[in-house]
């Protein structure tokens, strides 16, 4: 089953293969600017003409999130890349921008009936530049996947949490006790599963999981016994033991638990 990562993976991969394509359609239209184009390269840009203009703002909101996520020290470059220097005098082969290009300015003509800079070359350098920083940020999204599912995860957890509270706010103790009951499982398997300790039961308990860990000397005996309450908590929670737990003893559990999905790693 795909996760959400291979998505990411795969979006990326797809905004810098449409990326690709829009270069190539400003340097086929070049290159049908100048007389240029042989018949291969016709049919390249009946099947691709228009695709810069077409796709351009969608493309750039896209790649600009992902650099900002990925590599937020290029993202000022980035976006100068589109806009420029909002200061400048004149418009020129130097200070053209892709802004520009999609508010549909181009070089004005001299006298001479040339075009006063070359505005395809301009956007095109601009843009070339800017997909080569969105390459970069997949090689960074590689080089970071194990830090991406950390955070991935700790945003679950952050969710389920605060699920339980508002199970808790709501009256439903064993229900809220139950969830953060389940965070706390899934976190102590992996905080196994970071320091390599063997989890032999496929499905242990929080006790088991805790005395593994004690055993590993991953977590101290104070831990070790604050985890033993949390899971005495849990228990309270779902199995009947004659009474309801207290709305204390669940919000206990809940702060307990999202003090270790933040302390033990």
């Amino acid at each position: 089953m795909a996760t959400n990562l291979d998505r990411y993976r795969a979006d990326l991969t797809a905004l810098i293969t449409l990326g690709e394509e829009m270069l190539l359609d400003l340097i086929l239209q070049s290159r049908e600017e100048k007389g240029e184009l042989d018949a291969t390269q016709k049919a390249q840009l009946k099947q691709f003409k228009t695709t810069f203009l077409g796709e351009y703002q969608r493309w750039y909101t896209e790649a600009s999130a992902v650099i900002k996520q990925l590599i937020p020290d290029r993202r000022p470059e980035f976006d100068h890349l589109y806009k420029g220097d909002s200061k400048r005098k004149e418009i020129n082969g130097v200070t053209y921008t892709i802004q520009d290009w999609t508010n549909g300015i181009r070089a004005h003509t001299t006298y001479a009936g040339t075009k006063a800079f070359d505005d395809y070359a301009a956007v095109s350098m601009r843009f070339q530049n800017q997909l080569s920083i969105l390459k970069a940020s997949e090689r960074r999204f590689e080089s970071s996947l194990l830090d991406m599912r950390q955070l991935v995860y700790a945003d679950l957890l952050d969710s389920e949490i605060e699920a339980a509270g508002e199970l808790l706010k709501h009256g439903f103790h064993r229900a809220a006790g139950a969830i953060a009951g389940v965070v706390l499982e899934k976190h102590l398997g992996q905080i196994a599963q970071n320091h390599k300790v063997t989890v032999k039961k496929k499905d242990p308990t929080i006790g088991e999981l805790n005395d593994l860990l004690r055993a590993e000397n991953v977590i101290e005996i104070p831990v070790w016994r604050q985890i033993q309450r949390l899971g005495d908590l849990r228990n309270l929670c779902d199995h009947n033991k004659g009474r309801e737990p207290t709305n204390e003893e669940v919000q206990e559990l809940i702060s307990g638990v999202e003090k270790a999905t933040k302390t033990l790693f």
